[in-house]
C-alpha cells in the first residue's frame, strides 16, 4: 500500500489533488490522507508511516518548509514536497536546503508534472527502503540486530502502526 499525507490550508486545493492522483495515479493500493491543519498532520505523521508528504507552502499556522522540516525529524525517509504559487528563488531554495525537499511543484499544477513527480518520489522512497533492508541484513549478519528485532521492522513497515501500542493511565490499552 501507497501512503500519500497531503496538507493544505485550502480544502480546495485538497480536493483538487486528491482527484487529480485518484484520476492520473496509477497506483492500485493507494491511501491519501488529507489535512488542513499542519499540526493535526504532524500527529498522524508521528502515529504511522508515509510514503509521501506533499505540503503547501504558506499556511496560517506555520509555513510549509517549518512543516516539512518537522516531518523529517518525526519521519525522516518519508519524502517530502511542496507546493507553492511562489516561484521566489530565496522560497525554492530554502525550502529545499531546509527541509530536504524532494520537489518544488508550483501552483498550479500541470497534472503530468504532478504523477510524474510523485512516480519519481516514490521510487526514491523504494530506493531508500532497499537500503535499510540491506544494511538491516548486514546487522543480522553482523549479530548487531537480532532476527526478531528484523521481523518486528519488517512488520511495522508493512502495517504502520501495527506495533505502536497507546496505553491509558491505568495501564489499560486504548484502541
Amino acid at each position: 500500500m501507497r501512503r500519500i499525507l497531503l496538507v493544505d490550508d485550502e480544502i480546495n486545493v485538497l480536493n483538487a489533488l486528491v482527484r487529480a492522483m485518484r484520476q492520473h495515479l496509477e497506483i492500485e493500493d493507494l491511501h491519501i490522507e488529507t489535512f488542513t491543519d499542519p499540526f493535526d498532520a504532524l500527529t498522524r505523521c508521528a502515529e504511522c508511516t508515509f510514503d509521501l508528504v506533499i505540503s503547501d507552502f504558506r499556511m496560517p499556522q506555520m509555513t510549509g518548509v517549518e512543516f516539512l522540516h518537522a516531518i523529517k525529524e518525526v519521519a525522516p525517509d518519508t519524502v517530502r514536497m511542496i507546493l507553492s504559487a511562489s516561484t521566489e528563488f530565496e522560497t525554492v531554495t530554502s525550502a529545499i536546503n531546509d527541509a530536504q525537499v524532494f520537489r518544488f511543484i508550483p501552483k498550479p499544477w500541470q497534472v503530468g508534472d504532478l504523477r510524474e513527480n510523485i512516480r519519481l518520489a516514490l521510487e526514491y522512497r523504494d530506493s531508500l527502503r532497499k537500503e535499510h533492508q540491506l544494511a538491516d541484513r548486514q546487522r543480522v549478519q553482523e549479530g548487531t540486530l537480532s532476527k526478531e528485532e528484523l521481523a518486528l521492522r519488517r512488520m511495522e513497515e508493512e502495517e504502520p502502526g501495527l506495533l505502536k501500542v497507546k496505553w491509558g493511565p491505568n495501564g489499560e490499552i486504548i484502541m
